[in-house]
């Protein structure tokens, strides 16, 4: 059977992974993208896309990244989970509830370029990943309790998003995380125990631009931030 451009792309997106590994960086854990209901429908997709997280993209709560370079960039706020356990399929929402160690905020940086057209080529480009900002993540939010949470997202300054309703553009937490899971299974790839998974912005991304300043409080847990550097 011909593989997928979905197979395809996840095949060269770890092929990618594993270089990175080879060369010295270390796994942090995988991303959602794509998950949003047009998105869906467009790409015609059961579930969101999946993508690889490394030490190497990590940006320091408060630090400053430049972009001048980039084509599109972006700042995503979104939900990031630590895992307690390893998961691999078969998975059920019991098993991934119960595997969902804490939860905390996240804000990840990306670059759109080139426009998302093909799912083969996001994903070899692992979904346009260029940063990710982790919050502390909170064991009292384990098996995805997300009552009293509230995103308040802030550009320089100026409230940009505000939401209670943090699983509506995402889909539910657990049936991300279950998703992303069962798409690493079936390339022999199991999400392992301490590994953090970020499940897509919690609302539309932020155009950003030199001298931005993106503000993400996930509340009541501290904000965290992240800077883009000036011209």
């Amino acid at each position: 059977m011909t593989p997928s451009p979905l197979d395809r792309g996840l095949e060269r997106q770890l092929e990618t992974r594993a270089a990175l590994l080879g060369d010295g960086a270390k796994p942090l854990g995988w991303k959602a993208g794509f998950g949003a209901p047009d998105w869906l429908e467009k790409f015609d997709l059961e579930g969101p896309l999946v993508g690889f997280l490394t030490d190497a993209s990590v940006i320091p709560d408060g630090g400053t990244v430049d972009v001048s370079g980039w084509a599109r960039a972006v700042a995503e706020p979104e939900l990031a989970v630590v895992l307690g356990s390893d998961l691999a399929p078969p998975l059920d929402m019991r098993t991934t509830a119960a595997a969902i160690a804490s939860i905390g905020p996240a804000i990840e940086l990306a670059d759109i370029d080139p426009p998302p057209e093909l799912v083969e080529e996001i994903l070899a480009g692992n979904i346009f990943h260029r940063g990710v900002v982790l919050g502390p993540s909170d064991p009292r939010r384990a098996g995805t309790d997300l009552n009293g949470l509230e995103a308040r997202v802030r550009l320089d300054g100026s409230e940009v998003g505000r939401t209670e309703a943090l699983e509506t553009l995402t889909g539910r937490v657990v049936d991300v995380v279950t998703h992303l899971a069962s798409l690493l299974g079936g390339h022999d790839v199991t999400m392992k125990r301490g590994e953090v998974v970020i499940c897509g912005s919690v609302v539309p991304p932020i155009a950003l631009t030199p001298g931005s300043r993106v503000e993400f409080e996930l509340h009541p847990s501290p904000t965290i931030s992240v800077r883009t550097a000036a011209l």
